[in-house]
Order: C-alpha cells, then sequence, then structure tokens
C-alpha cells in the first residue's frame, strides 16, 4: 500500500442491512492509516434505500461542488438496489468539468455499475468497480486478492487482473469497461449506457440462474452492445440454483451459446463479482487482454490514481 487516504463514504443504493460489517470496514481503513469520512450516510433509512433518491443522489453532486475539497476516494458502503432512480438526477455537467481526469477514484460495484456506466456515458468519468465498504473491507475474513489488488491500482499506472482460465489464445486492445450484467442490461436503449466501440466488456452476477443470464446477454447482442466489443470477460456468477427442467442447461452452456451467437471472443474465471476475492477494474479504461497458454491477464492504464502524501 502507498500513502494515506482522504475516504468518503457514499450510499446511493441500499441501506446498511449489516451494521457489523460496515463498523470493521471502517475499522480495518482506519488501521491501516486512512481517514473515513461522511459516516453520517450509514444512518440513512427510507424504505429499502440509503435515504431519499434527493440524498442518495445529492451524496454524488456534492462530488461537483467548488466549495467542497474532493475526497481522494468516494466509497459506496453497499450495493442493492438504488442507483437507477438516482440517474436523472446526478449534475453531469459540473461531475464532468470537477472529475474528468482528477486524481479522485469513485469506488464500487453491484448495482453501482449503473452509476459507473452513466457516468462515463454522460460525463467521461472513469471509475473503478472494486470493494465496497461493508460486503469486503467490512467481511468477516478480509480477503487477500481484493484488499492488495486494490491499494496496488490506486498507486500504480498500469492495474494488473491475472488469473487462470481454459480459454483460447487471444489479444486484444480496447476500452476496459463492464461490472454487473443485470445493471448493463437494464440501461441497454438508454442514454445512461455508453457507445463503445471496440470494447473489452467484462460481467458478473449474483443469484441469477443459466437462462436469466442468457436473456441480459442476448438483451446486449439483440441492442448492438455485444457484437461491437473485442472480448467478453465473464467474471463470478454466484448464488443462483438450476433446475430439474434445465436438463443440463448450465452456465457454460450459455457462455458457449453466447460466443457462438455474438462471434465475439469470450473469456471466463476472472475473479470479479460478488465473491468474495475480487481484482479492482476501471469502467472506461484503455486495456489489454491476453490469453495464453491457461492464462489471462488483463493490463489497464489511465484509471483514476490519487495522489499520495
Amino acid at each position: 500500500m502507498s500513502g494515506t487516504y482522504d475516504i468518503r463514504l457514499i450510499a446511493p443504493a441500499g441501506y446498511p442491512n449489516v451494521a457489523e460489517s460496515m463498523r470493521r470496514g471502517i475499522e480495518r481503513l482506519e488501521a491501516a492509516g486512512h481517514q473515513v469520512t461522511h459516516r453520517h450516510v450509514l444512518e440513512r433509512k427510507e424504505l429499502r434505500f440509503a435515504g431519499s433518491d434527493a440524498e442518495r443522489a445529492a451524496d454524488i453532486n456534492a462530488l461537483a461542488d467548488p466549495s467542497q475539497p474532493l475526497p481522494d476516494i468516494a466509497l459506496a458502503i453497499r450495493g442493492g438496489y438504488g442507483a437507477h432512480p438516482i440517474l436523472p438526477l446526478l449534475d453531469y455537467e459540473g461531475l464532468g468539468a470537477r472529475l474528468r481526469g482528477a486524481p479522485v477514484a469513485l469506488v464500487g460495484q453491484s448495482d453501482f455499475t449503473a452509476l459507473q456506466s452513466a457516468l462515463f456515458a454522460r460525463s467521461g468519468i472513469v471509475t473503478l468497480g472494486g470493494p465496497m465498504l461493508g460486503g469486503d473491507f467490512g467481511a468477516p475474513q478480509l480477503d487477500s486478492l481484493t484488499w492488495e489488488s486494490f491499494w496496488r491500482t490506486l498507486a500504480e499506472p498500469e492495474g494488473l487482473a491475472a488469473w487462470d482460465t481454459p480459454d483460447g489464445d487471444l489479444d486484444v486492445e480496447g476500452t476496459l469497461w463492464g461490472g454487473n450484467l443485470a445493471m448493463l442490461s437494464g440501461l441497454a436503449g438508454s442514454p445512461y449506457l455508453p457507445d463503445i466501440e471496440g470494447g473489452i466488456l467484462f460481467v458478473e452476477d449474483v443469484a441469477e440462474p443459466p437462462f436469466r443470464v442468457e436473456r441480459m446477454l442476448y438483451h446486449l447482442l439483440h441492442a448492438g452492445v455485444l457484437r461491437r466489443q473485442k472480448a467478453l470477460v465473464m467474471g463470478d456468477f454466484t448464488g443462483y440454483r438450476t433446475a430439474e427442467y434445465d436438463n443440463g442447461y448450465d452456465l457454460d452452456t450459455v457462455f458457449a451459446r453466447i460466443a457462438e451467437a455474438s462471434g465475439v471472443p469470450l473469456v471466463t474465471g476472472l475473479p470479479f463479482g460478488h465473491g468474495p476475492s475480487k481484482f479492482t477494474l476501471p469502467f472506461g479504461a484503455p486495456g489489454r487482454l491476453r490469453v495464453a497458454a491457461g492464462k489471462a491477464a488483463i493490463t489497464f492504464t489511465g484509471h483514476p490514481r490519487p495522489k499520495t502524501p
């Protein structure tokens, strides 16, 4: 880890349903020497959300306010659901003017993917898909890959994610983007999904059985998104159930069918998603994907890197 950071908590989606994990996350970050501010967002609760739509949008819009100092990191406390309703409430012009190219890392995943997509599409802001306060930094057992990848990504000008894969040789370059499949699929056809040509798209999801995963991927295919990509990288798909009626139809079958239907090279096994181990990856930065001899590696540059003391 290099330097210490001012970490501002943001709560754009669900409220903290496990207070102990939030407390543990803050303690771990503070023990590592970082300052954690805006803890009041942990106290908000309205229906299943961390406050009203206006309050949750204000967490993001505050970053556009020139009267407020920028944090090094704006860290989502958790995902859940809540990003979609606040997308029309964001100050895209102000956020773009202040944050585009700034050394501020907006970090989260799951539902946060919708915000990442909208911020890149409307403001050109590159964000990071990565650990959140409760589920990751506040997990009962802190995952070493998640922790190390996060701090290394913030510190190094070239990021790296490397893993084992059974897939064949590939070497492509393009805009690295992606995150939660349900969020991306749900934004297709809206002004909040960026029009990326020749990109490297990575996706993951949780509690979605194979037929729903395939349906969302076909939505992106029919919407013209998939065929414009140079590669599709599959992260973790966890917490789902299959039924007897599936008759052997599983995720491997889904991936093979989508690869054939789209004609896009598909690479599996990326540690990213709702599992404990996840690389930190940018949404909107230049990247390169290389696969050879059972190994895959994504390298990237141009991601947000907070200045260190």
